[in-house]
């Protein structure tokens, strides 16, 4: 009697992991797709120059910071959220293509990391390179970006053959 109850439960094991609410897949996951979606609206945002596609992704005040090195020291300087929607919504020649790849999400409740490498151009023009740091908070609308820093240098860049973001690119 016992083999059959046995065999009973494994098949019962086995099909509610592919029912919705019993996978194994859980909200995190979700959350990361959730996360990696607002990164990418912002880049794609500043390919297409529109601030208000990006606007709605920044929590109200939002830090923003570059870490450089000038002269040997190390700097650190801070941006404005809205002088930054600004930039990219003005009008300029070049398409702002912030490429990215090795990007990484954490999620822990209503808080979350991602990390990546870029490479940023001014239409084909190489500008500079780093790592983009985002914190970001889950609200009532969705996650929003609470703090973005990144790193900035022109050397050295190693680039890879192809982008995670745009997809090649």
């Amino acid at each position: 009697m016992t083999h059959p109850f046995s065999f009973l439960l494994l098949l019962l094991l086995i099909f509610s992991s592919k029912l919705p609410g019993y996978a194994q897949t859980s909200a995190t996951n979700t959350a990361e797709e959730q996360v990696k979606q607002v990164v990418y609206t912002l880049f794609d945002g500043m390919r297409a120059g529109d601030s208000s596609m990006i606007r709605p992704l920044f929590a109200q005040g939002v830090i923003l910071a570059s870490c450089f090195e000038r002269e040997g020291k190390s700097q650190m300087r801070s941006g404005d959220i809205e002088n930054f929607i600004r930039a990219v919504g003005s009008p300029h020649e070049e398409v702002w293509d912030e490429k990215i790849w090795d990007l990484e999400v954490r999620v822990d409740d209503n808080m979350a990391t991602a990390w990546m490498k870029y490479a940023f151009f001014r239409g084909e023009q190489f500008s500079h390179c780093g790592v983009n740091n985002f914190v970001l908070f889950h609200s009532d609308t969705g996650w929003k970006i609470v703090h973005l820093m990144d790193t900035r240098r022109q050397s050295p860049c190693p680039l890879p053959d192809k982008y995670a973001y745009p997809a090649g690119g």
